[in-house]
């Protein structure tokens, strides 16, 4: 008998952050860093499949509950006949009609197919005996632009099209593999930058970045125009002119408003403003790109590659900021890669919440061997808040992420994480409670 799927074990993880201001914004000005964290268990002796989806606290619950109604594509599956064809699975879940009513292709029922689709990936990763992004970077072109739905994309992005980026690719592949390996891929620290710190703590954390080799950092932005001004110069007398310092409004502002205020904070030399409006206003995000002179970047909050297809069309951005659980998982985050090789826009990942940072270098570093074939203009942000939680947490040297070799996704949380953080009634939550 071959192995097969027999259930999603789900669990509820909340990390209390709002009581320290981690991760504060001018939009979620009291997060607490959550997962809805899926295992696919088999009837096998081998490793299970780690996956999850990140929220801010509330709503965790509703998360988790749409994971579990994807329960019955999987159990009773055949898991090598599934791990072989992951193109056919991502299709299979997405394409379920009823549950597709729900979105269609976007919000929480596609991001809980965000969560079992890396979970797919992070068991095949295992079962293989390499870290994800070897994995992936080792498959043929065929195979890679078989992963990917090019419904809807054709007019900006044909399979002919994608594979000719892929083979174009594939001579460079084994240095700069051993490229990753020896020194790691750039990154930039948003530490210093959340709303709720003070200007000790803000100056504190950037000077030591700085130290630290980051020759990038990120601030938060949108809660108030003159004491954004005041914040944005007292970073930039703390780091000095050579220091890129991005900022981030978290979809605050109207498209007058964002013009309005980065005309104020052009002064200090913002590298780029992070969704300065909603995220789905794409006319918007190309009028204040236009308007306002300063680079304009977004992605942690789009829905799915029909719209980055549509951002980068409109050239309304200038920066991709693809995130590890706001999409369809693996497959869906390849075809925005590839969107962007081909209009020619960097990727830097979005990883500002519990787990992206371990989870989105992989794709990165599958995006330098195999598809982009640079790191000119790439970071990915890392934050450092709740690494320990995971089995195979980030490295960080002099401003770099070093290459992860543990077979798998980096998805899984430790044992003793689950039990002491689950929610409600982990011992963490009722601390919090007394």
């Amino acid at each position: 008998m071959s192995e097969r799927f027999t259930r999603i074990e789900c669990v509820d993880v909340r990390f209390p952050t709002s009581s320290t201001a981690d991760g504060s914004d001018a939009m979620n000005a009291d997060p607490d860093y959550s997962a809805a964290y899926a295992v696919l268990r088999t009837d096998a002796d081998g490793p299970d499949g780690h996956g999850f989806v990140f929220t801010i606290g509330r709503g965790n619950d509703v998360q988790l509950a749409a994971i579990g109604a994807l329960e019955h594509h999987l159990v009773g599956r055949p898991v090598d006949e599934t791990l072989a064809d992951l193109g056919a699975t991502w299709r299979r879940l997405v394409h379920d009609s009823q549950l597709r009513w729900l979105g269609p292709e976007k919000g929480v029922m596609h991001m809980a197919i965000g969560a079992v689709v890396n979970a797919l990936w992070d068991l095949r990763a295992r079962r293989a005996g390499l870290p994800l992004w070897q994995l992936l970077a080792g498959l043929s072109p065929a195979e890679i632009v078989d992963l990917v739905d090019f419904r809807y994309l054709t007019d900006a992005l044909t399979p002919q099209q994608a594979l000719d980026i892929l083979e174009a690719a594939q001579p460079g592949r084994p240095h700069r593999a051993a490229e990753l390996l020896a020194g790691g891929y750039p990154a930039y620290t948003t530490t210093p930058g959340w709303l709720g710190y003070s200007d000790d703590k803000m100056v504190r954390l950037a000077r030591q970045a700085v130290a630290d080799g980051y020759s990038q950092i990120k601030l938060k932005v949108g809660g108030d125009l003159a004491e954004d001004v005041r914040r944005l110069g007292v970073a930039r007398a703390a780091v000095g002119p050579d220091v890129r310092i991005a900022i981030d409004a978290n979809q605050r502002w109207d498209v007058d408003a964002a013009i309005e205020w980065l005309s104020a904070l052009a002064p200090y030399d913002p590298y780029w403003i992070e969704e300065p409006t909603s995220p789905d206003d794409i006319l918007g995000h190309r009028a204040i790109r236009l308007a306002a002179g300063t680079p304009v970047a977004s992605g942690e909050h789009v829905h799915n590659r029909v719209m980055f297809k549509q951002f980068l069309q409109a050239a309304a951005i200038d920066f991709v900021q693809i995130d590890a659980t706001r999409v369809a998982g693996v497959n869906e985050n390849i075809a925005i890669l590839l969107l962007a090789a081909k209009f020619g826009v960097p990727v830097c990942p979005h990883a500002g919440g519990v787990g992206l940072c371990e989870v989105v270098r992989h794709l990165s570093m599958f995006d330098y061997v195999a598809v982009s074939g640079t790191m000119t203009d790439r970071v990915i942000e890392y934050v450092d808040h709740l690494h320990e939680h995971f089995t195979d947490p980030v490295e960080i040297t002099r401003g770099r992420y070093a290459a992860p070799t543990t077979p798998g996704a980096s998805t899984e949380l430790r044992r003793e994480t689950l039990d002491r953080f689950r929610f409600p009634d982990g011992p963490e939550w009722a601390a919090v409670r007394r």
